[in-house]
């Protein structure tokens, strides 16, 4: 029950999604221009939760330059297939009970083929967003994260990489938000 409250606030969130002078500011700070623009080509409500990720990195004392990078990219593949919050919480509340629309014979009529193309590289948005990291030049880790920001992770190991470390740190922070 708690997970839905917490999509229904999400929601409520993406809708009402405003990006204030202190936000562009912070991620003026953060990101280099090419990487601004890849940033500003998300929709607002990624943006607010982009940043919102990125807040509580910072107050957990996280200062790893990728990392706070990651933080704010992580979302940026999702520009790709662009889908208003209505649709978003369509494909949640379809995963939620388990429904896949490539199952129903979709493909079958135009109109679902291509909304189900557009879920696929919604889906998709971590590579996508990590292909145009690296096109514009950000630094491998940076890009490995916006890359595996989704992939599962088991417990944590005593001696873990810096890349798997970074990694855990930025899905607990998404997590929250």
């Amino acid at each position: 029950m708690c997970r839905w409250l917490y999509r229904v606030r999400q929601f409520g969130w993406a809708i009402t999604a405003r990006i204030g002078e202190e936000d562009r500011a912070l991620v003026a700070r953060i990101l280099p221009p090419e990487a601004q623009a890849l940033f500003w080509r998300m929709a607002p409500g990624d943006q607010r939760h982009s940043l919102a990720v990125l807040r509580t990195l910072l107050a957990w004392g996280e200062t790893h330059p990728a990392l706070l990078k990651a933080a704010l990219l992580h979302d940026v593949g999702k520009a790709a297939a662009p889908l208003p919050p209505w649709e978003r919480a369509l494909i949640v509340l379809g995963e939620a009970v388990g429904i896949q629309p490539d199952r129903f014979g979709c493909f079958r009529w135009p109109i679902f083929r291509c909304w189900v193309n557009r879920v696929w590289r919604y889906r998709a948005h971590p590579e996508i967003g990590a292909a145009w990291a690296m096109e514009i030049g950000c630094d491998p880790l940076t890009v490995a994260l916006i890359r595996r920001h989704q992939d599962a992770l088991g417990p944590p190991e005593p001696e873990e990489d810096l890349e798997t470390r970074l990694l855990r740190r930025l899905q607990q922070a998404d997590r929250i938000h």
